[in-house]
């Protein structure tokens, strides 16, 4: 049973694949029952009635009819599961606690319809054939629910990685680390890390795991036979997810329209947005059990292709970009509580509508094998330079060097401290920027190293 302190550190920490919170019992007291059978599918968890969706615990009533009710609906999942249900007095407020153990007897069906706990949601399988190769999938253990024995927690956390997770996702500093981790079931019942752990968490994951990781790969050319760029990002997930974006970006052509003094249009060889969400699914859903492959970006003239080891899961290849379901559900839960992930299933319909909205050809799946989504480029136009700031050097400069050019022309004399700030890039990112522009003989500095600035060179 838990105690009024652990479900206080519960709360804390949010709903995710674990815990699940209710103001009351519902109305469609069924509801109770896909939740409850969702865990027991999973990992097993807790439902918390007398907390709100902001974390509040404000206490519930459940008397002798609710509690039947309760009862029942549970009663009504198949195979019979047994789950603990009772009170617990917290700060003066009465949560009730649905304990649910992770089932031997898998698959648990409720209604005719089985759930399963991905992330903060459950999500429904459907037909026979569905819930048949499912469960013939993931009758393997989770990757990342794997323990991590060589993981030391008290010396192997990346701190800043840390740090960005806690804020990002709202959780209190106040709770101890290996409590908070508990929590987020990323611990053994010994207190060993799990994989998941090690992955999201870790100084250098990579270490352990050489083939978590993601390789960017500039081709010139259509095709794979001159290399001009080779990055492998390792670290954390959260930093290879924000090396990958910001390597793509680099690589990627942008025109800036100016239209008297209104704000800049912008206007991307490919929408930035769709890497977003083409990147986080490919961590979320590769399949680390092959060890063989990573994570690949690849950039072309014409094309960005990326892909992930693994192809679709049975279930959601039979309900292709409606249906999501993740190889590796601690991960997803870690991204899902920072609020990088959004409703889940709903990646490859955003994709779409951004390639549609920016005239684009719709992005194309390979699911055999590796993943792999391809988006094609904006074609090259030879607009004049009155009102943009691209013509020629659009063939030349990324998106980042021609925003910092922007910049130099507007403020002349401009730091590097103020070109950091107003394009709220890295100091890496600006330096590699800056050295481009003055190689091109496009920009210089002028002045001392503490007062002086950047100024665009006047050219015939």
């Amino acid at each position: 049973m838990l105690t009024a302190a652990q479900i206080l550190e519960l709360v804390k920490g949010g709903e995710g694949y674990n815990v699940d919170f209710k103001r009351s019992v519902p109305s469609k007291v069924k509801e109770i029952s896909d939740e409850v059978a969702g865990f027991a599918n999973a990992a097993g968890g807790y439902v918390l009635i007398g907390v709100d969706n902001n974390n509040h615990i404000i206490g519930a009533e459940i008397d002798n009819n609710k509690r039947s009710a309760l009862q029942d609906t549970i009663g009504e999942i198949s195979p019979a599961l047994k789950c603990e249900i009772y009170p617990v007095d917290v700060e003066g407020k009465t949560v009730w606690v649905i304990d649910v153990p992770s089932g031997k007897d898998k698959p648990y069906i409720t209604g005719g319809v089985i759930y399963v706990r991905e992330g903060a949601n459950c999500q429904k399988l459907r037909s026979a054939e569905e819930i048949r190769a499912f469960f013939a999938e993931c009758a393997k253990i989770f990757y990342d629910a794997i323990p991590c024995r060589w993981f030391d927690i008290d010396k192997d956390i990346e701190l800043n990685n840390f740090r960005t997770f806690m804020e990002m996702a709202n959780l209190s500093n106040t709770l101890p680390i290996k409590r908070l981790f508990d929590s987020l079931e990323l611990l053994t019942d010994g207190c060993v890390a799990k994989n998941a752990l090690a992955l999201f968490f870790g100084c250098e994951p990579e270490r352990k795991f050489p083939h978590a990781v993601i390789r960017c790969l500039r081709f010139k050319g259509l095709d794979k036979v001159h290399i001009i760029d080779d990055k492998t990002f390792g670290g954390p997930l959260y930093q290879q997810y924000l090396n990958a974006l910001s390597w793509i970006e680099s690589k990627l052509e942008v025109e800036y329209i100016i239209k008297g003094t209104g704000p800049r249009q912008e206007i991307w060889e490919i929408p930035l947005d769709v890497f977003k969400e083409s990147i986080m699914n490919a961590i979320c859903h590769r399949d680390l059990y092959e060890e063989g492959g990573t994570i690949m970006v690849e950039v072309y003239d014409d094309r960005v292709e990326i892909s992930n080891p693994g192809g679709l899961l049975p279930v959601v290849a039979a309900e292709f970009g409606h249906k999501s379901m993740s190889r590796n559900p601690l991960i997803f839960g870690l991204f899902t509580r920072m609020h990088v992930v959004e409703k889940v299933g709903s990646g490859i319909p955003r994709m779409r509508r951004l390639m549609k909205e920016a005239e684009l050809p719709e992005p194309q799946f390979n699911t055999r094998g590796f993943f792999t989504v391809t988006f094609m480029k904006r074609a090259k136009t030879n607009s004049a330079t009155n009102g943009t700031l691209n013509g020629t050097l659009n063939g030349t400069l990324n998106g980042t060097e021609q925003l910092v050019l922007e910049q130099i022309r507007t403020t002349p004399g401009i730091s590097a401290n103020e070109l950091i700030q107003r394009t709220n890039k890295s100091i890496r990112t600006i330096r590699r920027a800056v050295k481009c522009l003055i190689d091109n003989g496009l920009m210089e500095y002028r002045g001392s190293k503490k007062t002086g600035g950047y100024y665009i060179l006047d050219k015939d």
